[in-house]
């Protein structure tokens, strides 16, 4: 998924996040909005709802491999 041009700052958000919340927390926000794009994809974004769920399982996935070696 393309990342959208005012998501072009120097840090992105969800790096700040990270910086500021514990491993768990971060990993909650992830999990949350997976849930919310796959719990609204029928009714209100469609592919695109299921490309961003899928966006954040990525980040998810990276950031429990980093965590958890694996």
């Amino acid at each position: 998924m393309a990342t959208p041009q005012h998501y072009d700052k120097s840090i992105q958000p969800w790096d700040a996040m990270r910086a500021w919340m514990s491993d768990d927390a971060f990993r909650g926000f992830l999990q949350g909005n997976i849930i919310k794009y796959i719990a609204r994809y029928q009714e209100k974004g469609g592919v695109e709802d299921l490309k961003k769920a899928q966006h954040y399982l990525s980040k998810l996935i990276s950031t429990y491999t980093e965590t958890t070696n694996g």
